[in-house]
């Protein structure tokens, strides 16, 4: 590989991870409040609400449905008035985050909800504040399958951001449709194949590491 192709290569590992983190970072921060929410607003939550978690359940669900090439394009006016732009690395970032938090948020909730009830109630029963049940058995008790939830989540974001290529977004997936496709060079599409399995290989290695840990101390 020629050196400037190898720059070019660099370059584009760098915009799919900021992608990625950046997006991921918005997922986890919004998301784990969403499905937080769902399970304490669900029947028999700590904060039981009909209303709410249909109303938030039917939103998410609207979100998740629609795939993510659709939404992209969707979502271009949003994210020309949010960064000025509809091409380049920032503005791929907006739609990404859009769909990821609400996979994030049912991930989060699946997690949130297998918290073993008895425990909930005897919290409830000594007099602890909805806040507290949060913040001191509801999270803890799912960190290891929240954690797990956003590894997935990254994963995820590491093929949709491949994806975002297809309209200028940067990155990896520019690069294999520029050169790889666009001008029929093999040996890019290749490494581009091969750079985007060791990404995520390493996600996963470095994401099940981390929960293994977490997961001893329960």
């Amino acid at each position: 590989m020629s050196p400037v192709m190898l720059d070019l290569l660099f370059n584009a590992v760098q915009e799919t991870l900021l992608m990625t983190a950046v997006s991921g970072l918005f997922s986890l921060v919004a998301g784990l409040p969403l499905g937080l929410i769902l399970v304490m607003s669900s029947p028999g939550g700590i904060a039981e609400n009909h209303w709410v978690n249909r109303s938030l359940g039917l939103v998410i669900n609207g979100f998740r449905s629609l795939p993510f090439i659709i939404l992209l394009v969707a979502l271009i006016p949003v994210t020309r008035f949010l960064v000025g732009t509809s091409l380049g690395t920032w503005a791929a970032i907006v739609p990404l985050s859009i769909t990821a938090t609400p996979y994030f948020a049912r991930v989060a909730e699946v997690s949130l909800r297998d918290v073993d009830r008895g425990l909930i109630d005897a919290v409830r029963a000594m007099g602890a504040s909805k806040l507290r049940i949060v913040w001191d058995v509801l999270i803890p008790e799912a960190l290891p399958g929240i954690l797990s939830g956003f590894v997935v989540t990254l994963v995820a974001l590491i093929g949709a951001s491949a994806m975002a290529g297809a309209i200028g977004a940067g990155g990896l997936g520019d690069l294999a449709i520029r050169y790889g496709y666009q001008r029929f060079e093999t040996v890019v599409m290749v490494e581009v194949i091969v750079v985007l399995i060791v990404i995520v290989c390493g996600i996963q290695w470095l994401g099940d590491r981390i929960v293994a840990r977490v997961d001893k101390r329960h």
